[in-house]
């Protein structure tokens, strides 16, 4: 079993940590849900993340926004989507964070998310058979997320 370190280092007194490996999501929807809720209390990126899940708020799309569709829900930008896999994956592990928080005896509504990032994971090689005898490469690649948050000054 291999043994992962996060990418940024924290006081552990202020601050909850939370991560999921080798996950099977699209890594640039993960990137935008993960820029989005940077910034966000864990209640709000909650909630965040259910409306997207539930498709009442869009995610804004600004690195990939290329032929992505225009969301009346979505403040300052304007293209964005719903990503729903990715968005049930990630809150899972904001959920992960939280019970982190409580366990760390963090006030809950002054933590707020400090670094939200994707990695890349793996990846998997198969074939795809096509007609008359040939084939094509099929890869999988699998995504890390990392979560952060701490406890803001006030």
């Amino acid at each position: 079993m291999p043994k992962y370190k996060y990418s940024v280092q924290t006081d552990p007194d202020r601050s909850a940590k939370a991560s999921a490996r080798e996950i099977d999501v699209s890594r640039k929807a993960a990137r935008e849900i993960c820029n989005t809720i940077k910034g966000m209390t864990i209640h709000q990126s909650i909630e965040f993340l259910e409306a997207v899940i539930d498709k009442k708020l869009a995610v804004p799309y600004k690195r990939f926004k290329n032929n992505v569709g225009h969301k009346s829900t979505v403040v300052g930008w304007t293209g964005g989507r719903y990503p729903v896999k990715a968005a049930n994956e990630i809150l899972k592990v904001v959920k992960n964070l939280e019970n982190n928080a409580e366990n760390n005896q963090l006030q809950l509504d002054r933590c707020r998310i400090t670094h939200a990032v994707t990695l890349q994971g793996s990846r998997q090689k198969a074939i795809f058979y096509r007609a008359h005898g040939s084939s094509s490469p099929k890869v999988r690649q699998f995504v890390h997320i990392e979560l952060v948050a701490e406890v803001a000054e006030m």
